[in-house]
């Protein structure tokens, strides 16, 4: 069965071991050993007492998953975490950039809506001048 803490976000570390453990399906001692071990960053209240948020939560039981049931050793488990922790700010990273590149585009956008010059141009060409220059070469003195 499974609890829903209401009123609290998923990263609030509010949950003492003992509720976590339980929660998790877990004992106390392998919640400190995990924790020992890096796979579990818990939260310390002023007393030093662990605490957990819901999403520790989720991540013990998908510890417990890929240990039990897909047979990866705990080193395996943490660089799995790692990775995906990884992959996590990569994708945050990515869609900043492309929110920046739609901003960028339509400023640019406005820009060439308002400009006199629509065409893009870096320096506006004038099309009223039709003189012809002819160039040619001066020839040295005394030929």
């Amino acid at each position: 069965m499974e609890q829903v803490v209401i009123g609290v976000e998923s990263d609030d570390k509010v949950l003492i071991i003992s509720v976590a453990a339980r929660m998790a399906g877990m004992h106390p001692q392998t919640l400190r050993q995990y924790d020992r071990l890096g796979l579990v960053q818990p939260g310390r209240s002023s007393g030093g007492g662990r605490r957990y948020s819901p999403r520790d939560v989720a991540l013990l039981r998908e510890i417990q998953r890929l240990s039990q049931e897909d047979g990866v050793n705990l080193a395996g488990i943490k660089r799995i975490i790692e990775l995906e922790q990884l992959v996590t700010v990569l994708q945050e990273r990515l869609a900043d950039a492309r929110t920046e590149l739609a901003e960028a585009r339509q400023r640019i956008a406005q820009l060439e809506a308002g400009s006199a010059f629509p065409r893009r141009d870096l320096v506006p060409l004038s099309r009223s001048q039709t003189a012809l220059v002819v160039w040619r070469p001066s020839r040295p003195a005394g030929q």
